[in-house]
């Protein structure tokens, strides 16, 4: 059987619709729509675009139709996690979704026990948080992370999917259900029924509309070209979430301590992660410069770079990046050794977090794959192999994508198996590189 399926994968800074067909053990993907994704500020605070990521969604399904004769067989959507929309009793949106970036949970830090509760590290923009400074909380009659909002749209029918769920707070990371303890504070029926990937979402003009890894890395790691367990990754875009593939949570006070946090993945698993700053160090840069990498990547490989530390909440915020770099380092410097510099960084950074996830859960890590886009720039791949001294495999570039569309086409039938034989077919039909420590 061979299936055709749309992926709609939204990122912090671009959207993509997808169509892929998967059968008689190939995989083929086709992009037949992108479009920018930015924050939009209105009267103070940031909020995300929601409708016109929704008219985006629909262009983009309209186009994958008509590209495919035969008619899909599924639709799936993944997004950046812990942004949501509140409905009101009707069922209609309360108010533009705000942005993680925004500044609102500002000087909010968790409370004691949280950790042993729900698994995740201690980020700011968590959803529990940003719930503790939400205006329209009262007037809410159910909650629903981006990917679940957009789904609803298109099939009237509601849902948590559950990775993208543990990115909450308020999910029990034993159980893998929402917790009475961290959602008594919260109003009844809050939160929708959870689902997991491959479930059954509705219907979008009589096309299946199938749950998957709607965290946008439970799809990226899905997609990660392993041949062994003993494996890291780095779904490395705008963030870079470096680590391992459990099969249950590590709830130790090294653990909390590491800043490590434990997230649902697909399959049961468990992804125990750290997140790093990433890519958005450089996106902003480029911002501000109004230019573009390719040049100045040429000339960052034989500039000096100064380290610092990527995760320093300075450099959470939109705005002038490089001055905020130079300003961390201590020193004037061009650009290309504020790009050198980001690199080194993040490459530090990876080596840190690949030897703390082995340490903290005792599994062994023989090489580390970088997906997502960040595998294009192969200076940082190199980089993070010199600094781990591990090989390094760098592709796909598209593995949110393509984790969305293989969790589709396992639900309805076109292909079988494990993770393992997944990503055994993305090894098989994906151009990877490979970076070995100098």
């Amino acid at each position: 059987m061979r299936a055709t399926v749309a992926a709609v994968d939204l990122g912090a800074s671009s959207g993509r619709v997808l169509l892929g067909s998967v059968g008689d053990g190939k995989l083929h993907t086709e992009e037949v729509h992108r479009f920018p994704n930015g924050p939009v500020r209105l009267l103070g605070t940031l909020h995300w675009d929601v409708l016109a990521l929704y008219r985006e969604v629909l262009t983009g399904l309209r186009l994958a139709a008509e590209l495919d004769s035969v008619g899909l067989d599924s639709i799936g959507i993944d997004s950046w996690a812990v942004d949501y929309g509140l409905l009101d009793a009707r069922g209609a949106l309360l108010g533009n979704p705000v942005h993680y970036r925004d500044s609102r949970t500002e000087g909010i830090t968790p409370a004691e026990g949280l950790y042993e509760l729900n698994g995740l590290q201690f980020q700011p923009f968590n959803t529990m948080f940003q719930l503790m400074a939400e205006p329209l909380l009262e007037h809410a009659s159910q909650l629903l992370l981006i990917p679940d909002l957009l789904s609803y749209w298109l099939t009237g029918e509601r849902g948590a999917e559950y990775t993208n769920a543990t990115t909450t707070g308020l999910i029990d990371v034993r159980s893998g259900r929402w917790s009475p303890e961290l959602t008594r504070d919260l109003p009844s029926g809050l939160l929708p029924d959870l689902r997991h990937p491959g479930d059954a979402a509705g219907t979008y003009e009589g096309v299946p509309v199938t749950a998957v890894g709607s965290h946008d890395t439970a799809s990226a790691v899905v997609a990660v070209p392993a041949s062994t367990e003993r494996f890291a990754y780095i779904s490395c875009g705008t963030w870079s979430l470096v680590g391992v593939e459990l099969d249950s949570p590590v709830l130790t006070a090294e653990s909390k301590a590491a800043n490590f946090t434990n997230e649902g993945g697909v399959d049961g698993t468990i992804r125990y992660l750290r997140n790093v700053m990433g890519l958005w160090l450089l996106q902003e840069s480029l911002r501000s410069w109004n230019t573009s990498l390719e040049p100045l990547l040429k000339e960052a490989e034989h500039a000096q770079g100064s380290v610092f530390d990527p995760n320093d909440p300075v450099f959470l915020p939109p705005g002038d990046m490089p001055a905020r770099i130079q300003q961390w380092c201590g020193r004037t410097m061009t650009r290309p050794e504020i790009v050198r510099s980001v690199l080194d960084s993040l490459a530090i950074a990876h080596r840190d977090a690949v030897a703390d996830a082995q340490r903290l859960s005792g599994k062994e890590v023989e090489v580390v794959h970088i997906v997502g886009g960040g595998s294009h720039n192969e200076l940082l791949c190199q980089l993070t192999a010199d600094a781990c001294g591990l090989p390094v495999v760098a592709g796909p570039a598209e593995a949110t994508a393509l984790g969305n569309v293989l969790v589709q086409a396992r639900a309805v039938g076109a292909v079988h198996g494990t993770l393992a034989d997944l990503r055994k077919l993305v090894r098989e039909s994906q151009p990877l590189r490979r970076y070995l420590p100098r």
